[in-house]
């Protein structure tokens, strides 16, 4: 067992590596991606090397110690706050973007915390015929240097041995100087506090947000002298001055293969960030994914329903008759078969969009959207908790902590439920199934089409409300988008699949869960009802039309017969407020208490079910119905959780819930009073 332990943070700017050496120092399978804020809070994790144990703590990515976005306040406040509990800083910086990361160093340098530098992804310099001379800068930065291409585990070893020999360096000079004009109000504040370093002194002065700050500093402000501090100035100054090192410093070290050949990268972005093939592309590739989700899913989908079917066909013939029995096949068995049947969609979504980060090309949506999403009041970084949005909301609405204005922030958050999420995915595509044609057009599926189309509705009605929510929410302060677009990258193929298998398995576990408890929930008020009452208070089984369940639906039928909904949809609609994909499970629990035959695929039960007068009860006009209320609804208690702990305000938690509702109702009701 390790006789000592100490702690390390993990920091750097975004997308260069840091999550990913984080991976491989402690084995965890933390997602990655290659865009700037995916990792929006800490992740720790730990490792053992030579009887040593080492804690890591993954810190958001940030480009200065002055947060302008809730990710990097995270960051910065780790990084002063606690900085007597770790042994010191593991600092990454991309060898292709030297000159941007030796900013964010030079501060956590001059703060006097000490420091290990890491330069990863050499390979990537190499090929564009760049060199650096680590050695010159090792002793121009006074820091131990390790050289790493994290991708391919290159480094890792070296890096855990300078962190086992605490190679960490303390620079006793600082590399910015203190400005002539504030040197006297530092050195007043020195004097007067137990605070030694200059250059933290200043950072004080120079934040118009927390920044650890130093009890008392501000009694030490005179009135003239607040007058006087413009922190953003202040901060600019600083910029500059440094850079001016910095620049300095690179010409020394980096030198470039004259004539170097256009690489990959140039000439990809000429079609892939086109002010109009880019859009073109980009459209092309959802389309593939769409059609994949479908195409490539058919048979894994088919034979996990026929393994269902087979396991309730199984249970009902083996189990002795009774209610147990009903239970288990015609309730649970089919509710979680329900639901099961549709992780090889969900998977395929995911998986494609695990590559599109991964190879970079996620990044240059970034770049494209944002000349797009401006006028509708959000940022290009919004595009990332959007396209987020469809895997899940709740995390997307979390990494909008890395939009800095507050406005586009709050706009991003109150419009990105309308993304089609993973949940959604299951009642599309059992809707889609049941009154889609099965024809195509030049090669394309219909059903595939009337996905996409739900997915762009989702993105259009995002836009829609956001515009809205920008005449509505008033904020003076503009933002910019200021990135690099990084190197692509061949993915991970591998790894991006282990990570599809764990989000699969967290959907699976996740919605088992939830639908095993309504399946029960379900199953007994459909098994009792008011006419199993006897003297003696025998109960019976009962048809489902005389059920409790079948009483409580019809209770609301006027409420959703004019959207075209029958009792059945009115129980899966209500259930599906815990999730959205419930839904699903709970029409396969009902259709398969209402049926007997088991051998029976559920979506053959849906289609032939009819109305008292014989008409179909899901046609056309229904599902289209269906399809536009769950675009619209706000149906997950879990998303309006994260939007109230995102906001911090009731308000606009109610303001979305309500609208979201209000807009489904009537936008579905709408529908299908038109096309029945």
């Amino acid at each position: 067992m390790p006789n000592n332990k100490q702690e390390i943070i993990l920091v750097g700017n975004p997308n260069v590596g840091k999550s990913t050496i984080f991976n491989w120092l402690c084995n965890k399978k933390q997602k990655t991606g290659n865009y700037a804020g995916v990792t929006v809070a800490s992740h720790s994790g730990s490792y053992s090397y030579k009887n040593q144990e080492t804690e890591v703590v993954d810190l958001p990515g940030s480009y200065s110690v002055y947060p302008g976005s809730e990710d990097e306040a995270i960051f910065t406040k780790f990084l002063i706050e606690e900085q007597q509990n770790y042994a010191g800083v593991v600092y990454v910086l991309e060898a292709l973007s030297i000159k941007r990361g030796l900013l964010l160093f030079q501060q956590i340098q001059d703060l006097g915390i000490p420091i290990l530098l890491v330069v990863n992804q050499i390979d990537q310099a190499e090929r564009r015929g760049i060199n650096l001379d680590l050695d010159l800068l090792s002793k121009l930065l006074n820091v131990t240097i390790i050289k790493t291409n994290a991708k391919a585990n290159v480094g890792i070893e070296d890096l855990r041995e300078a962190v086992f020999k605490k190679q960490f360096s303390v620079s006793s000079e600082a590399s910015f100087e203190i400005p002539m004009e504030q040197k006297g109000l530092v050195f007043n504040i020195l004097q007067t506090t137990h605070e030694s370093n200059q250059y933290k002194v200043w950072t004080l002065l120079a934040s118009d947000t927390y920044l650890g700050k130093i009890e008392t500093v501000n009694d030490r402000l005179m009135q003239n002298d607040v007058k006087c501090l413009v922190p953003k100035r202040l901060q600019a100054q600083e910029t500059v001055r440094r850079y001016q090192k910095i620049d300095k410093t690179v010409s020394q070290v980096l030198t470039k293969k004259p004539q170097f050949k256009e690489l990959l990268t140039e000439k990809l972005d000429k079609l892939l960030v086109h002010p109009v093939f880019g859009y073109l592309i980009f459209a092309i590739v959802l389309l593939v994914i769409f059609q994949s989700v479908f195409f490539l899913a058919e048979y894994p989908m088919k034979w996990i329903e026929e393994f269902f079917i087979v396991l309730s066909d199984f249970t009902s013939t083996n189990l002795p008759s009774g209610p147990i029995n009903s239970l288990i096949s015609n309730g649970i068995i089919p509710g979680i078969g329900g639901i099961m049947v549709f992780a090889p969609q969900i998977g395929i979504l995911l998986y494609f969009l695990y590559l599109l980060e991964d190879s970079g090309y996620m990044a240059r949506v970034i770049f494209l959207m944002d000349r797009f999403l401006k006028p509708f009041g959000l940022h290009g970084k919004s595009i990332v908790p959007l396209v987020s949005g469809t895997a899940c909301a709740i995390p997307a609405i979390m990494s909008t902590r890395n939009i800095e204005n507050v406005k586009e922030r709050l706009i991003t958050i109150l419009v990105t439920p309308f993304m089609t999420c993973s949940a959604r995915l299951p009642v599309y595509s059992i809707i889609i199934a049941l009154v889609i044609s099965d024809k195509t057009f030049l090669g394309i599926q219909y059903k595939a089409l009337m996905l996409m189309l739900m997915y762009f509705l989702g993105f259009f009605m995002a836009l829609l409300g956001s515009l809205i929510l920008k005449k509505i929410i008033k904020d003076t302060s503009r933002s910019f988008l200021v990135m690099d677009l990084p190197a692509y990258k061949m993915p991970l193929w591998r790894y991006n699949f282990k990570l599809t298998l764990g989000k699969v398995w967290e959907f699976i576990t996740g919605a088992g869960k939830i639908i095993f408890i309504v399946s029960i929930i379900i199953w007994v008020f459909s098994y009792f009802g008011p006419s199993t009452q006897t003297k003696d208070y025998v109960s019976t089984d009962v048809k489902l039309e005389n059920s409790y369940l079948a009483k409580m639906g019809k209770s609301i039928e006027p409420v959703i017969a004019p959207l075209g909904y029958d009792w059945k949809m009115g129980v899966g609609i209500l259930t599906s407020f815990v999730a959205r994909e419930v839904f699903v499970g709970t029409m396969s629990t009902l259709y398969s208490l209402d049926d007997d035959s088991a051998d029976t695929r559920i979506v053959d039960k849906m289609r032939n079910d009819t109305k008292p007068n014989g008409d179909k009860v899901f046609n056309f006009a229904t599902g289209l119905s269906i399809l536009i209320f769950y675009a619209f609804a706000m149906q997950c208690v879990s998303t309006i959780a994260v939007v109230y702990k995102e906001t911090k305000s009731w308000r606009w938690t109610l303001v979305q819930l309500l609208g979201m509702s209000g807009l489904a109702y009537f936008a579905s009701l709408i529908v299908y009073q038109v096309f029945k």
